[in-house]
């Protein structure tokens, strides 16, 4: 990621876009501080993609369909000193 200062980004801006689009993000500054950075639209979109809940992660899970056994061995406890 390149980091721009404001006043160039502002002056260069068809430049900075560019190369958000086909670099990556591309951070500005104020004052030496990161305030902002610029993305590309694809990059914007892959983002904001909405998340999948819990139901759908799991219906997709390569796992799906498996038989799992979760029972518990039914041991004897443990004697602990405390």
């Amino acid at each position: 990621m390149r980091k721009w200062q404001i006043q160039v980004a502002k002056n260069r801006l068809s430049e900075v876009v560019r190369t958000a689009q086909n670099k990556g993000p591309q951070i500005i500054t104020q004052n030496g501080v990161e305030t902002a950075v610029l993305l590309s639209a694809d990059d914007y979109r892959r983002l904001k993609k909405p998340a999948l809940n819990l139901v759908a992660f799991f219906s997709k899970s390569p796992l799906r369909g498996i038989d799992l056994d979760f029972s518990r061995k039914q041991d004897e406890n443990r004697d602990i000193e405390i």
